[in-house]
């Protein structure tokens, strides 16, 4: 085999020890190409406009066979100053010439185009693609945010959506919305209460199991359901004293809204506690009979028609300690204020005390229709055979009778209202709790916002990454196509391999 086709393969790592070790460059080359650097950054200051060497001093380090073509294009450039010798007469081009003799000697050229190969390959390369793949990662991580953030503001904004149908408002203004719906609640409660008729049978099996087990020593079982069934919503007053008041005068209620809602609307939920039920006005009024045992009796009133002018207007008796004002002679009844000119769905304590007896009615009727499946399975004697008895399907329609109604009296919208209306904390609480549940929204919105703009930023970044990359690629190529050129002109056109760093390009 012909020693001149035998290839010289070069690895990439050791390709300057290599060119030192052949003497092809002094090893202490590094100290003559600073001045040889220093000349090529003055001669690039004076340069013509040519779209030639505008390419060739853009993307990569500048080496010794770029200075060969900016001598090729300044042939052309500088053709005007050539004299009748052959020498061009440009300032321009003998820089340049200088230059490329500088290079030659002691193949200083091919030192410094090993180093920048090596450098390429090893660092610059690797680098331009590790930052590249950062943006990419960065890209990714900031598209993951963005979804993060509008599935979480989505979740947010259908949590307040939900919250808002809790309370019938839209979410606009927020408290004049609650406020506004505060004049329905007395419809509410009247609804529920006329609605409530279903129930008499159940209260009526459940009277008279009492009294089949408990016999003459049973009480009156949920009074105050049974009352409102027979009379409906009415005031406190009516159920605490058996007639009507002749008017009501409910406390205010004052709600304190944002100044963009209602400029001077306040409205305070203090409670005004007046108890007339527990307290004992017999001390305190006097009808003349000595014998009235401290009680009153509104509709037996035994006068003599001659003592009584029924035309007369009869004088008010006004009982300061109880807040009745009597206005009337008889059956008439008097002013209910505060606690008393509430309802009695829309006072705490009988609402509370009304939600009590329908769960004590649900639990009996439950147990009751256990007992009779239970009978009608086994078809053996037992006490409750001897029990007042209905039949299943009765029992199922009442027992779905008081669910319905416990599920009206306690819906959540209902139970907002009731305690926006009667607890000032609780108004601003539910406000707090809508308004940050907005401002959550808002903010995972920027967030998400943000995240796209770092995305898109990040991807203009590898857009701007990757032709660079390319170019110093192309660049790379050449450069170590030229080495391999001039280390195979020094062995007699042998073929030259500079190998490893292939994997990098």
């Amino acid at each position: 085999m012909d020693e001149s086709n035998i290839p010289i393969d070069i690895n990439i790592g050791k390709l300057q020890d290599w060119l030192v070790s052949r003497r092809h460059v002094n090893k202490e080359w590094q100290k003559n190409i600073i001045a040889v650097r220093e000349k090529i950054n003055n001669a690039i200051q004076d340069m013509p406009a040519h779209e030639d060497i505008a390419a060739l001093l853009s993307g990569s380090y500048i080496n010794y066979f770029h200075c060969l073509k900016i001598i090729e294009i300044l042939k052309e450039t500088e053709a005007d100053t050539k004299n009748l010798f052959g020498r061009y007469g440009s300032q321009r081009m003998k820089d340049w010439q200088d230059i490329i003799r500088n290079y030659e000697k002691d193949n200083l050229y091919l030192a410094e185009a090993a180093q920048m190969l090596v450098r390429n390959i090893n660092y610059e390369i690797p680098g331009f693609k590790k930052q590249i793949a950062k943006e990419e990662q960065m890209q990714a991580e900031c598209d993951k945010k963005h979804s993060d953030y509008l599935k979480n503001e989505a979740s947010s904004k259908t949590e307040f959506l939900m919250l808002c149908k809790q309370l019938g408002i839209k979410g606009d203004k927020i408290k004049r919305e609650l406020v506004d719906r505060l004049q329905e609640l007395p419809v509410i409660y009247d609804k529920i209460g006329k609605s409530l008729k279903p129930l008499q049978p159940a209260i009526e099996l459940y009277s008279a199991f009492t009294k089949y087990i408990l016999g003459e020593q049973a009480s009156e079982v949920l009074p105050l359901l049974k009352y409102v069934v027979e009379h409906g919503n009415t005031t406190v007053y009516e159920w605490s004293y058996g007639e009507p008041p002749l008017s009501v005068e409910p406390d205010p209620v004052h709600i304190e809204l944002e100044k963009d809602d209602a400029a001077g609307d306040q409205i305070d939920f203090g409670e005004s506690t007046i108890d007339f039920g527990a307290e004992d006005t017999s001390a305190d009024i006097d009808f003349g009979d000595g014998d009235a045992g401290g009680e009153i009796d509104w509709g037996n009133i035994d006068v003599a028609p001659a003592e009584v002018d029924v035309s007369a207007d009869v004088a008010a008796i006004s009982l300061d300690e109880s807040g009745i004002v009597v206005e009337e002679q008889g059956v008439g009844g008097g002013v209910a204020r505060g606690r008393d000119a509430l309802t009695l769905l829309d006072n705490t304590p009988t609402r509370n005390q009304f939600i009590d007896q329908l769960v004590e009615l649900e639990s009996f009727l439950k147990m009751r229709l256990y007992e009779t499946n239970a009978a009608n399975e086994s078809q053996t004697f037992s006490l409750i055979e001897q029990l007042p008895t209905e039949s299943e399907a009765a029992l199922a329609a009442m027992l779905a009778a008081v669910q319905a109604a416990a599920a009206a009296v306690t819906a959540t919208e209902i139970t907002h209202l009731h305690n926006v209306k009667h607890s000032p904390r609780y108004v601003d609480v539910l406000t707090a709790q809508l308004q940050q549940k907005l401002s959550l929204c808002a903010k995972l919105g920027a967030l998400a916002t943000r995240a796209a703009e770092r995305r898109r930023a990040a991807s203009e970044r590898a857009a701007a990454l990757r032709p660079a990359l390319a170019l110093l690629r192309a660049r790379t190529q050449e450069l170590q196509a030229d080495i391999q050129s001039e280390i195979s002109k020094k062995y007699k056109g042998r073929p030259v391999n500079v190998i490893g760093g292939v994997k990098f390009l």
